[in-house]
């Protein structure tokens, strides 16, 4: 078979100059039908009623933030510094969380770094999540790595800039040689020519020497001015000498009569090196040799295992290799602080003392306004030199961000008119967290795209309302410790067996069987009461202390959580697995 029908019968297409496989099913041969069950046929059938999904991700930034026009702009004139070679002071952004904080901040680092490269100053930005990496020495080595690798890559630009002029100059100088070679080939050539006559060679120079002595060189022979005709052709080498001497002869004159010395090292115009700091090819050779021993020295810095002073030490080397401002961008500065303290910003905010080349400006992100009290006042006063609040978004703002989005995000008439309002009064709900409009918004549209729906109504809305609310109860209790899960499962077993108001002491016995069953250590119940205050302050349960008069006072409990979904997934903890079907004994007891 030819090539031409191979590509014809190929799956493979190109989009945007990437080869990938068509999406065309219409003539697919499945071949064995009995494999193939139908499970994707419908869904493939239906139309798609989003356009660019990504859009309503909390990981996208888009081109413009509706009402965060006044933020974006100060934290633009505060870092334009930067452009001008120099330091910007230090940011710390507030803000509740989906208030546009991180949004804002990523999309000014975005246009400083393409400004950056329109002026050609140059200018790096460097985002860290401190709720991922919560620790002083995850951060300088993150940290320490990006501008390794930054770095690697400017002396791999700069290789193969001095590379592609060695090129130049050997192509140069082969040229050169060719043009030499030609000349000297001529003179070869006119050399070769038959001998003229001894007379005529004497009468030729007889000839040169009146034209010389008829313009004002006045030349006389040795014999007493008899002419050089008379002399023969032995005589010629003699009148020669006394001629003025040519450049091979002497230094250039100029027009005082002192004579200059030659550049040796002048280049000609022409010449790839003439507008280079270089003046010679060895010089070019001992700068690509310079550069692959700095790029040998680089170490990259392993995630755990090195004393932190040589992290920071790595770190602020790969900070100073060039000359430029550097912006480090840590959101959630919150947790990192909780976590670590604030060695990493007192370390971080110092810098610039010992810097020789580069300059480090710091933007610190947190959801916590009084996160700066437990800050050493150094640290404070450095750190905090401008500060930028971003407010909760109201019911209108957040209509008005979801439609920015949704004009982007979803085909032409996928929205029915009460879509938009409804996830924009849910969101205000929760203190006006765009973010959780998105996530409801884009929820509401899988829904609708999965029952195969033309257009989002506000049913897919509550329905993706409750979605997400269990999804984060899901999330919640799948990353509970063993201890708290085993105290949730206590409490789930008792609601199943019918009791109601739970105290602690009735969790407490089902949670020693449960140890027991699965072989973990047995809490005393105090540590029970403190685990189950903190369920409840996760929503999870709901625990409230009443009096029972002379019998003291207790916590009576009850499940805040789908019961189903929750056990569902504590069962999928491997060491809860085994005690599904536990009937732990219950305790009777009369009720008053």
């Amino acid at each position: 078979m030819s090539d031409d029908s191979e590509t014809a019968d190929s799956d493979e297409v190109e989009i945007d100059g990437t080869r990938g496989f068509s999406t065309n099913f219409e003539n697919a041969d499945l071949g064995d039908e009995e494999s193939n069950q139908g499970l994707f046929d419908d869904l493939l059938s239906g139309e798609p009623i989003f356009e660019n999904k990504e859009v309503l991700r909390p990981s996208y930034t888009p081109h413009e933030l509706p009402h965060r026009s006044d933020q974006i702009n100060k934290m633009a004139t505060i870092l334009v510094a930067a452009l001008r070679g120099e330091t910007p002071s230090n940011i710390l952004i507030y803000g509740k969380t989906g208030t546009g904080k991180t949004a804002s901040a990523k999309f000014v680092s975005k246009e400083l770094e393409s400004t950056s490269q329109k002026y050609s100053v140059p200018c790096d930005v460097e985002y860290i999540n401190c709720e991922v990496t919560d620790t002083q020495y995850r951060v300088l080595a993150q940290l320490a790595n990006k501008f390794i690798e930054k770095n690697e890559q400017r002396i791999d630009e700069q290789l193969a800039t001095l590379e592609s002029l060695l090129d130049a100059i050997d192509e140069y100088d082969a040229t050169v040689d060719a043009r030499d070679t030609h000349e000297a080939n001529a003179d070869d050539r006119s050399n070769d020519q038959p001998a003229s006559d001894p007379f005529e060679v004497a009468l030729e120079d007889a000839t040169e020497s009146k034209t010389n002595v008829s313009s004002g060189d006045e030349i006389e022979s040795e014999s007493g001015g008899s002419p050089p005709e008379a002399e023969g052709y032995s005589g010629s080498a003699e009148s020669k000498s006394s001629l003025p001497s040519t450049e091979s002869d002497s230094a250039p004159v100029d027009s005082t009569g002192d004579a200059t010395a030659a550049d040796s090292t002048a280049l000609p115009p022409d010449h790839p090196l003439e507008s280079t700091p270089f003046e010679s090819r060895e010089a070019v050779e001992a700068r690509i040799e310079e550069l692959e021993a700095d790029r040998e020295s680089f170490e990259e810095v392993p995630m755990t295992g090195w004393p932190t002073d040589r992290v920071y030490s790595v770190f602020f080397d790969a900070v100073d290799y060039d000359e430029r401002v550097v912006v480090i961008m840590l959101d959630e500065i919150d947790k990192l602080v909780e976590k670590s303290g604030d060695d990493t910003l007192y370390n971080l905010s110092r810098m610039n003392s010992e810097l020789e080349n580069s300059r480090v400006s710091i933007i610190g992100i947190s959801n916590d306004l009084k996160f700066t009290d437990f800050l050493d006042p150094r640290v404070k006063s450095s750190l905090g030199e401008e500060e930028i609040v971003f407010p909760p978004y109201d019911a209108n703002q957040l209509r008005d961000i979801l439609e920015h989005r949704s004009n982007v995000a979803f085909k032409d008439s996928a929205l029915s008119e009460d879509v938009i309002p409804l996830c924009a009064a849910f969101a205000a709900q929760e203190h006006g967290d765009a973010r959780r409009a998105l996530d409801l918004l884009r929820t509401a549209g899988e829904l609708a795209e999965r029952s195969q729906a033309e257009t989002i109504v506000e049913e897919h809305v509550r329905q993706a309302q409750d979605k997400i609310e269990l999804d984060r109860v899901v999330e919640v209790v799948r990353t509970l410790p063993t201890q708290s899960k085993l105290v949730l499962f206590a409490i789930i077993l008792l609601e199943k067996n019918g009791v109601h108001s739970i105290n602690t002491g009735e969790v407490f016995n089902i949670y020693k069987r449960l140890c027991e069953e699965i072989d973990a250590d047995v809490l005393t119940q105090r540590r029970v009461t403190d685990l189950i205050s903190e369920l409840d302050m996760l929503g999870i349960v709901n625990a409230v202390v009443v009096s029972k008069g002379r019998y003291g006072r207790t916590k009576e409990i009850s499940l805040s959580v789908p019961l189903e979904e929750t056990e569902a997934v504590l069962l999928s903890d491997s060491r809860l697995s085994d005690i599904d079907d536990v009937q732990p004994f219950i305790q009777a007891r009369f009720e008053n």
